[in-house]
């Protein structure tokens, strides 16, 4: 997250008030999601998987997502 310039704080804001754009249910220990948010007009990505045992989520990764591999507005992948 620092490498990338994302805070904590950006993140739960994308947990809290994003949108899942992709959902992994095959992921293992848990499923996870791919959460889209936006901060000041800057758009980011979270990985998170929700354990319920522990009734946590956990951060997989975060990223800015890349303009030659998604295409406008960051919902969908492009094709290779």
């Amino acid at each position: 997250m620092q490498l990338r310039g994302i805070t904590e704080e950006e993140v739960y804001a994308v947990i809290d008030h994003g949108e899942v754009i992709e959902t992994y249910p095959c992921d293992t220990p848990h499923p996870s999601r791919l959460i889209l948010g936006w901060i000041r007009n800057r758009p980011i990505h979270v990985v998170a998987a929700d354990d319920p045992e522990t009734d946590t989520t956990v951060v997989i990764t975060t990223y800015e997502p890349d303009n030659e591999r998604w295409l406008p507005g960051f919902r969908r992948r492009r094709r290779r």
